[in-house]
């Protein structure tokens, strides 16, 4: 062990940790802010129109001294200061409107993603990049594609908030705490999810036992349509429940947590899927997704999620130009 102050030492104790978040809307902000709250990292805060991400980096910072976080945080738009990140997340580009699918948003956020991608390859070329831009499987298989990583440095965020969703209204149903709810989200973020019901359970027990089927299958749909809910509701997509997730994701990875979380990855042949990013259970540790769970499905659940990968694969001709 070197002396115990030297500088060696020093700096390895006090070493920092750095996400840097591309996009600095509704989204963005909210996990800016939560990683800061949280204390999980220095944070970088970009945004390619001048001065937003800035104003809001300065309002988080001027949060800090009331919350007693350690970390710090600044906005830019230079995508040099990225240099050096643990991790990115990506959640800039076109937020979905009233009306609108996440497939009406593939050309206009791919445009927007690509160019990131090139961003994050050439000044952050060790980090692990957390996509949470629509339509998110396409984009994940994009950045993918654009930098070149590995695949389990490339992680989509989707199943972590369709089950969260499904969770808050199962809970709802059953008037019970939300942690006594585990539940199980497979599939393409959104329209095309696939609940695994065989594997969602209250208190421990299956949740077919405890509401009736068609109330079940309610709540499925609610969960699926749970964005647009949000959109109808206030006008503008949600962030809250979004940028959650992601900080989940990012707190399981700098901490080496080993959590099994549903997210979008790049499958080679688990569950039947190869060439395309598809929502599984990850176990996510400080190597990114570090191993996908495969589950027993059903015969149906297996048709769904096969479904669903062809969904996201018909979707993927389109990036070509990109």
């Amino acid at each position: 062990m070197p002396p115990k102050y030297s500088a060696q030492y020093l700096s390895l104790v006090f070493m920092r940790r750095k996400v840097s978040v591309i996009g600095a809307g509704k989204v963005g902000s909210t996990v800016a802010h939560l990683l800061v709250l949280k204390g999980l990292a220095d944070v970088v805060l970009v945004n390619r129109t001048e001065g937003i991400a800035q104003g809001v980096a300065l309002d988080i910072k001027e949060s800090i001294p009331v919350e007693g976080s350690e970390s710090s945080i600044i906005g830019t738009g230079d995508y040099g200061k990225i240099e050096g990140s643990d991790i990115v997340v990506v959640t800039a580009g076109v937020p979905r409107k009233e009306g609108m699918s996440r497939d009406d948003l593939l050309k206009t956020n791919a445009q927007v993603v690509s160019g990131i991608a090139v961003q994050i390859k050439q000044h952050a070329p060790n980090s692990i990049v957390i996509v949470v831009s629509n339509p998110l499987d396409a984009m994940a298989y994009l950045v993918k594609q654009k930098t070149g990583f590995e695949k389990s440095r490339v992680i989509g965020m989707a199943g972590a908030l369709d089950s969260s969703r499904f969770t808050t209204f199962i809970a709802e149903e059953l008037k019970v705490a939300p942690k006594e709810v585990h539940t199980v989200i497979l599939g393409s973020h959104g329209d095309s999810m696939v609940a695994i019901l065989s594997a969602t359970t209250v208190n421990g027990f299956t949740v077919s036992k405890l509401i009736e089927k068609d109330k079940l299958q309610k709540i499925v749909e609610r969960a699926r349509d749970g964005g647009a809910e949000i959109i109808k509701l206030e006008g503008s997509s949600a962030y809250y429940a979004p940028a959650s997730s992601a900080v989940s994701i990012v707190d399981s990875i700098l901490n080496d947590r080993k959590k099994v979380i549903p997210c979008s990855v790049y499958l080679e042949g688990e569950y039947g899927v190869s060439g395309t990013f598809l929502g599984v259970p990850v176990v996510l540790g400080s190597r990114g997704a570090e191993k996908i769970e495969v589950l027993q499905l059903s015969e149906d659940e297996k048709k769904a999620l096969s479904d669903s990968a062809s969904k996201i694969s018909a979707q993927l001709p389109l990036l070509s130009g990109f």
